[in-house]
């Protein structure tokens, strides 16, 4: 089981980095996040679907610790996330305990369904924003 789950993470993995994401990023209300490499110390901007509530904002990984994103955050959770075509920065938080499949309830329908079709091991982020406001794009 364990060895399709990787196969299918493998297979979308390469569709979302040299087809759907390229596409995305240039969408101007797609959010995004932007997260420093690991090992490259380079910035890396990942579409996302999620959601703001008050000062944080709230997304599910449909791979979880597998996603480089999420390993880029957890050794570095400064981030920049772009709501509808502004930058804002904040600190993003791994939320394991959280209920991934409740949280998907209450984000955008189009991209839950994605995750929860292709997910494979979910994982909620939380990210709090920096109260300073939005930084110009």
């Amino acid at each position: 089981m364990r060895d399709r789950i990787e196969v299918k993470r493998q297979v979308i993995g390469w569709v979302q980095r040299h087809i759907a994401n390229p596409l995305a990023r240039r969408l101007p209300n797609q959010a995004l996040i932007e997260t420093i490499g690991r090992r490259s110390g380079l910035l890396r901007h990942t579409p996302i679907g999620g959601r703001r509530v008050g000062d944080s904002f709230w997304f599910v990984s449909e791979f979880g610790h597998r996603s480089d994103y999420i390993r880029n955050i957890a050794a570095d959770p400064n981030v920049r996330v772009r709501i509808r075509g502004r930058w804002h920065s904040g600190t993003a938080h791994l939320i394991p305990t959280d209920d991934a499949r409740r949280r998907l309830r209450d984000l955008p329908r189009i991209n839950s369904g994605g995750v929860l079709i292709i997910g494979a091991d979910l994982l909620t982020v939380r990210v709090d924003l920096d109260p300073a406001g939005s930084e110009a794009a």
